[in-house]
């Protein structure tokens, strides 16, 4: 891409948007031979979500994640005035990813259940959808901060198991996402 983004006053050099959510754009991006994700925050409409104030949203639900022990990359830069996070890259294959070539994700349903037990602990969700996970030396890590209060029906084994396999809610998801392109 080769675009330089800054963040509190630090160049960083834009490498590939790796993905886009309800909250913001996720950005590769490099400085100093060192990788890190920056996101951007955006404020597109949403139809099935409601937001309040995002940046101040991604702070507090950092915390709170960091409070349940769930395993996340580490927040680095925050830059309120711009809307922009600096995380640590955790460098693997999503869920998604694996899911979608055919790999098993079994080994990796006891880590999400465990995560989802200290959620719930916590009083909250997490969004338990495969993009969110990423393997990374046999570990799995949430690597979005997004939480919710928790609810029975958003926990993981009403709601984000389904998109943990091939099943029909999946291939769904990938035919929409394949018209939307």
């Amino acid at each position: 891409m080769g675009k330089i983004i800054q963040v509190n006053g630090i160049n960083y050099n834009v490498l590939k948007l790796l993905g886009h959510g309800k909250g913001g754009y996720s950005y590769l991006v490099e400085k100093e031979k060192s990788f890190f994700v920056l996101k951007q925050i955006h404020h597109e409409p949403c139809s099935y979500y409601t937001f309040g104030n995002k940046i101040e949203a991604e702070q507090n639900d950092y915390q709170r994640l960091l409070n349940a022990k769930i395993r996340i990359p580490k927040m680095l830069e925050l830059d309120i005035p711009n809307e922009r996070i600096i995380k640590e890259f955790i460098d693997g294959k999503t869920i998604f990813e694996l899911v979608k070539k055919d790999f098993s994700v079994e080994k990796y349903i006891q880590q999400v259940r465990e995560m989802a037990e200290l959620a719930k602990n916590a009083g909250m969700n997490i969004d338990y959808f495969p993009t969110n996970f990423v393997v990374c030396d046999e570990l799995l890590y949430y690597i979005d901060y997004e939480c919710n209060e928790y609810m029975e029906e958003w926990n993981f084994e009403n709601w984000g198991i389904k998109y943990w396999s091939k099943t029909e809610e999946f291939m769904n998801y990938l035919e929409e996402k394949n018209e939307n392109k």
